[in-house]
């Protein structure tokens, strides 16, 4: 059988074939790539607010007119809320992020989101906005101009949009009122979290640290490193982090094929095994062809002409190829077997899941 193999598959393969190069060398990486210290952790910040001074592209709607009223009473002014004309404002929802290990006074970037149906938030100005934590506490204020980085204009029934002018953005536009307390190594300990839990990678990552400070490290389970801070560094525990962090290690991975069916793209990991089996590999076209052709009455009758719709179907199957894998370790076999059959990437994929459900493939098949 004859097939046409698309760049996409050739891509596949090539990354398939470089995977399995790459993993016949020891990939030796650091501590740091791999983990990271528990309670080293960002926090989510969120606020309502009001950004004012839009060029009549703000809320239409009377939702946002008691937020300026009960904002201007604040201020010793009293206003009738019917009264107020407030297309140049908009009620914006403020997000940020508090990262880890910043003070108070420290600045940090806010983004502001229509809530309502203002056209665009170009130009506008966000008014001091306070900005809660999951525990209702206030950890920073936000107030500044809002950058779009796009535009909607338009006039006479045609308009035009660049990006998404309802979501702007407020650089250094927040400053931290309150900071979160980290206690990192205040007991005499710290904790290592994995990226991806694995008994022998966190077993290789207790013995490394062992065997460079001596009995400190112990792995609690496949996810978590705990570690007894020396005596020597309780009082440099950041230069003691430092260390450990730059410490080689060779990860351990499980045996993966990632297939992406929308794509057709198909990633093997280097230490993928399949046991002996035989593939057969069949192509089977159908052709639907609709034609239309009129009818005619006789002549001088009182008939009508009539279009007819004729459907011819044309099936046609190719003469199926079978191929024989070894048992083997070597991923590029696999590869040589599959372009043999002559699969495309969809057809691989197909190959593959068929493979995993009779047990001949020895890795996880994970489709996203």
């Amino acid at each position: 059988m004859k097939k046409i193999f698309t760049v996409l598959t050739a891509c596949a393969f090539l990354l398939v074939s470089f995977s399995g190069a790459a993993q016949a060398e020891s990939s030796i990486t650091r501590i740091k790539d791999i983990a990271k210290v528990q309670g080293v952790r960002s926090n989510q910040l969120m606020g309502y607010g009001i950004v004012v001074g839009l060029a009549g592209t703000g809320d239409s709607k009377d939702d946002v007119k008691q937020s300026i009223r009960n904002m201007l009473l604040s201020f010793g002014i009293t206003v009738d809320a019917n009264s107020l004309k407030l297309d140049n404002s908009a009620a914006v929802m403020v997000t940020a992020t508090l990262p880890p290990f910043v003070r108070e006074g420290d600045t940090i970037d806010v983004t502001s989101s229509s809530i309502g149906d203002a056209d665009s938030l170009q130009g506008g100005t966000l008014l001091q906005t306070p900005l809660r934590a999951a525990n209702g506490e206030v950890y920073a204020v936000a107030q500044g101009p809002v950058s779009t980085g796009g535009f909607v204009t338009g006039r006479g029934g045609s308009s035009a949009q660049k990006n998404f002018p309802t979501v702007g953005l407020t650089p250094n536009g927040g400053i931290v009122e309150r900071t979160v307390e980290d206690e990192m190594g205040r007991n005499g300990r710290i904790s290592l979290s994995l990226s991806h839990p694995d008994f022998t990678t966190a077993a290789r990552m207790a013995a490394s640290i062992n065997a460079q400070y001596g009995g400190v490290a112990q792995a609690v389970n496949p996810g978590r490193i705990d570690i007894n801070i020396p005596a020597y560094f309780r009082g440099n525990v950041v230069g003691f982090v430092a260390t450990i962090e730059d410490l080689p290690i060779v990860p351990d991975n499980r045996a993966r094929v990632v297939v992406n069916e929308r794509t057709g793209t198909i990633v093997m990991g280097g230490d993928v095994s399949v046991d002996e089996c035989a593939i057969t590999q069949g192509g089977l076209s159908i052709r639907v062809t609709k034609n239309e052709e009129a009818s005619q009455p006789d002549p001088l009758s009182y008939g009508t002409t009539i279009m007819t719709k004729n459907t011819e179907v044309e099936a046609e199957e190719d003469e199926a190829s079978t191929v024989v894998v070894p048992a083997t370790a070597n991923i590029n076999d696999i590869v040589g077997a599959l372009n043999a059959v002559g699969a495309t990437a969809r057809d691989t994929i197909s190959i593959l899941q068929a493979m995993k459900a009779a047990g001949a493939i020895h890795a996880e098949l994970e489709i996203i």
